[in-house]
């Protein structure tokens, strides 16, 4: 027979199932399977405590994406790069802590701060003593070399300009001299050409560093306010961000009534499904048992009141062929004759068991329609998680309203932030301070500039030194190599002392301006380096901050935040330079309590107990309706089993007729041809042919109604044993899943419930979870500060200080080796006036120095 489907669908809908290739299962061992799982469902859901949830059915929570409440504000560290005038600043920092051996004067700068009037001088010199050497020489050159020039000029006036001498006689050790000086002075004016390059350098390097250092200033203090400014938009986003879980929760709300009746039917469907199926076989067994039953008692019926017909009729055709056969003149015929008298009834159908009582009990059965009654209550079964929607669409309407609104905590949470209302006025100082540092920076940069116009003045200065000192080896140089034309030798001569006199009058000139300049800026900018940034760069300058009593009240850092408790500077500078925020880094937690405005615990409270009242009602769920509940005791009262069923198969068993009538005819037609006697075989086809009669219309159709007897008894006796069985399996658990089904359903409504409260408690813990993580390691990172710092040290140090101490290093190298410039160009200017007294002879090597046949000249 064909493979029947199932003609319900599960919610949502599955794929068919595909056709066994064996014979499908008993209805027995559907029954026996059905109540294997309504075992294990029943002590599935009875082992469940009540804090025991199983929450496979239902997804965990998505993970949420919160945006970012706190701005990236990195402030980009300031780094000088490497360049040709780092062994220069690196020589001027070995000479700055040779001249500043002292270590950080700790209680000095206290005293500074705290009371200036019991600052005592003797303290500040002893700590100043390496600077006030370098101004006892600054002060020594500024009296000596000026006072020099002075006498010098005065001598050269008496003198008539000849003062520092005259050559009076040339030979060899003139010569030498000459020669020697002249090496000297180049020297010293390449050195001071040197020192003049590094000082032009770091002149115009100080310059644009300082502007660049100078303007980085406002754009420090703008990242600083908006670090402070922007701490509580940031905690405001935060507590805004609580819309995102609300919004989640609130969009799953509008399908949790679905959900759980799926979940109900999901659960539920693994013992359901099976009973409908159980119920549509019983259904069909009965239908099939009740159809063979009154074939049965119809083919009995039939095969009695035949069989009365058939016997006379056998009897006569019997009588007749016998006296045939039994002619002497039938040739051949003793061996047909066996089977002539066998021409009589096998079978005695009147001995069959009556089935009249069991008929009669299932009477008008089946009364109801099991494929429709089962396929109504799978359709409402289906339905239930729709069911499930409506029931509870009031206790979720009750839900929005509750999930709608924000927790206390959250709401106050930017509002009572430590700090916020320091945050105020610090933002409030750190624009003003801003708008004033623009006002700063154009005046700083306008000294700088006046200061950058004397550096070239002076420089420039010594680069006329360097020229006259230049121009006047050369033409002295010039003038020695032509000695033949003794009026070019005196002019270039000439020219070439007054341009080392003229060198070394801009040297006395200028040596109080640029002993001036040097000293000055080497007091600051010397300072600046061993007091402030070898303190700055060594930390020293943070422990002394830290230091309790180093500082006035009024510059505590923890009181002017307004926190409770100390915090140390070099810890926070660590801390903000790692990126932390300033949660951690002013220790926010001994002053306000984070978890106290998370903590949504009565907000999840009120959410469980809307969630307990939901309830969904299947007790509209029957598996047998009472037509069929009537069929199935009918059927158990019917005594369908105790039939005598082997009665009927001894009856089967035998022939309707003895001898085989086909046999037999063909044996009859093989005789009546072999007959010499026309006479004796027409008799014999004539009684061939009645026989074949008797066959077709009585024996034929008895046979065939014994066929359509054997295939019913067998059903019957094969179904009738486990039917009464089967039928009371069905009834039992049709009652059992009645009184069960709601308690099931109600458990799982429970398991339900409190796996979509964690779920959607998993939203909210996600959300204060991304809060802690946001305000105690995002927000305010305080990066900035220690970029500010490290860029303050890195512009006043390493791009303002370490150019401006290279330029008064090289601007008193150049100043001070001035000294030996002057010296080296008075002597050798001598050298280039014209020799008054010359030896005449010319007769000998010795008397004429340098002496070349016809050509006299000077051989340096």
């Amino acid at each position: 027979m064909p493979c029947l489907l199932p003609f319900w669908q599960p919610w949502p809908p599955e794929p068919a199932p595909a056709c066994p290739a064996a014979h499908p299962p008993s209805p027995m061992t559907q029954t026996w399977g059905l109540l294997a799982a309504l075992l294990g469902l029943g002590l599935g859901l009875n082992l469940q405590g009540p804090g025991a949830t199983d929450c496979g059915s239902l997804s965990p929570a998505e993970h949420l994406v919160f945006t970012p409440a706190a701005r990236a504000r990195w402030l980009a560290p300031r780094v000088r790069p490497r360049g040709p005038l780092d062994p220069l600043y690196g020589t001027v920092r070995r000479f700055l802590s040779m001249v500043q051996l002292n270590p950080f004067p700790a209680e000095l700068v206290k005293a500074l701060l705290n009371e200036p009037a019991s600052v005592k001088v003797n303290e500040v010199v002893r700590y100043e003593a390496g600077y006030v050497v370098c101004a006892a020489i600054a002060a020594l050159y500024l009296l000596v070399v000026p006072t020099a020039g002075l006498c010098f000029c005065c001598c050269r006036c008496r003198c008539r300009r000849r003062c520092g001498g005259r050559v009076k006689m040339e030979h060899k050790a003139v010569a030498w001299e000459r020669g020697t000086l002249m090496a000297c002075l180049l020297l010293t004016t390449l050195v001071l050409l040197i020192g003049l390059v590094y000082a032009f350098v770091t002149n115009q390097r100080v310059h644009e560093e300082m502007q660049s250092g100078v303007e980085a200033v406002p754009e420090t203090l703008l990242s600083l306010r908006g670090l402070v400014s922007d701490v509580p938009q940031e905690l405001q986003s935060v507590a805004q961000q609580f819309s995102l879980p609300q919004e989640r929760v609130l969009q799953e709300l509008d399908g949790v009534g679905v959900s759980i009746g799926q979940a109900i039917h999901t659960q539920l469907r693994s013992t359901v499904y099976p009973a409908l199926t159980s119920v549509l076989s019983l259904g069909q067994a009965l239908q099939v048992s009740v159809d063979h039953l009154r074939v049965l008692n119809a083919t009995s019926v039939e095969l009695w009141k035949g069989q009365e017909e058939l016997e006379p009729v056998l009897v006569e055709s019997r009588e007749r062929l016998l006296a045939v056969l039994q002619q002497p003149s039938c040739q051949g015929c003793s061996g047909a004759v066996s089977q002539a008298r066998a021409l009589e009834l096998g079978a005695d159908f009147r001995q069959m068991p009556p089935v009249d009582n069991v008929l009669q009990r299932l009477k008008g059965v089946p009364e109801a329609n099991f494929s429709s009654m089962v396929q109504e209550e799978n359709s409402t079964f289906n339905i239930l998680p729709f069911l499930a929607a409506q029931q509870t669409a009031d206790v979720v309407r009750e839900l929005k309203k509750t999930v709608a609104q924000e927790p206390e905590g959250l709401r106050t949470l930017a509002k009572e932030f430590p700090g916020s209302e320091a945050a105020s006025r610090w933002t409030q100082a750190l624009e003003d301070m801003e708008q004033d540092s623009r006002s700063y920076v154009q005046e700083v940069q306008r000294y700088e500039r006046y200061r950058w116009i004397v550096g070239c003045v002076l420089c420039s200065v010594v680069l006329l030194v360097v020229a006259c000192n230049l121009l006047g080896l050369g033409l002295g140089i010039w003038g020695l190599s032509a000695r033949e034309d003794l009026s070019y030798l005196e002019a270039k001569g000439k020219t070439g002392a007054r341009f080392l006199m003229t060198g070394m009058g801009f040297s006395f000139l200028f040596a109080a301006p640029l002993i001036l300049l040097v000293f000055a800026t080497f007091l600051v900018g010397g300072n600046v380096q061993t007091l402030v940034c070898r303190s700055w760069e060594s930390r020293e300058l943070y422990e002394f901050v830290d230091t309790p009593g180093n500082l006035p009240p009024s510059l505590n850092l923890s009181y002017l935040l307004g926190l409770k408790k100390d915090i140390s500077i070099l810890m926070a500078y660590e801390q903000c330079k790692e990126g932390a925020a300033l949660w951690s880094v002013l220790q926010l937690n001994n002053s306000y309590d984070l978890e106290k405005h998370l903590d949504i615990s009565q907000y999840t409270a009120q959410l469980q107990q809307e969630l307990q009242s939901l309830g969904v009602d299947v007790h509209d769920l029957d598996l047998l309706s009472p037509a069929a509940r009537r069929d199935l005791d009918a059927l158990q009262s019917s005594g369908l089993e105790k039939i005598h069923y082997p009665g009927f198969f001894a009856q089967i068993q035998e022939p309707v007729v003895k001898t085989s009538v086909e046999k037999l005819a063909q044996e009859l037609e093989g005789l009546a041809q072999a007959q010499g006697n026309a006479s004796m075989g027409r008799q014999l086809q004539e009684e061939l042919q009645a026989l074949r009669r008797l066959y077709q219309d009585r024996v034929q159709p008895q046979q065939t109604l014994v066929a359509k007897l054997n295939g019913s008894v067998r059903v019957l006796a094969s179904s009738a044993p486990n039917l009464q069985l089967e039928t009371k399996g069905i009834l039992d658990q049709a009652t059992y899943l009645k009184g069960e089904l709601p308690a099931w359903a109600t458990r799982i409504l429970r398991n339900e419930s409190e796996c979509y409260l964690t779920r959607e408690m998993g939203y909210f813990s996600q959300y204060v979870a991304w809060v802690r993580e946001e305000v105690t390691q995002h927000i305010a990172t305080c990066q900035p500060l220690s970029g500010a710092l490290d860029n303050g040290r890195v512009i006043l140090c390493d791009m303002m200080a370490d150019p401006w101490n290279a330029f008064w290093f090289c601007l008193a190298w150049c100043t001070f080796f001035l000294i030996p410039s002057i010296v080296f160009a008075v002597k050798t200017s001598k050298y280039f006036l014209p020799i008054r007294k010359r030896l005449s002879s010319t007769s000998s090597e010795e008397t004429q120095l340098f002496h070349i046949p016809r050509v006299t000249s000077l051989t340096l």
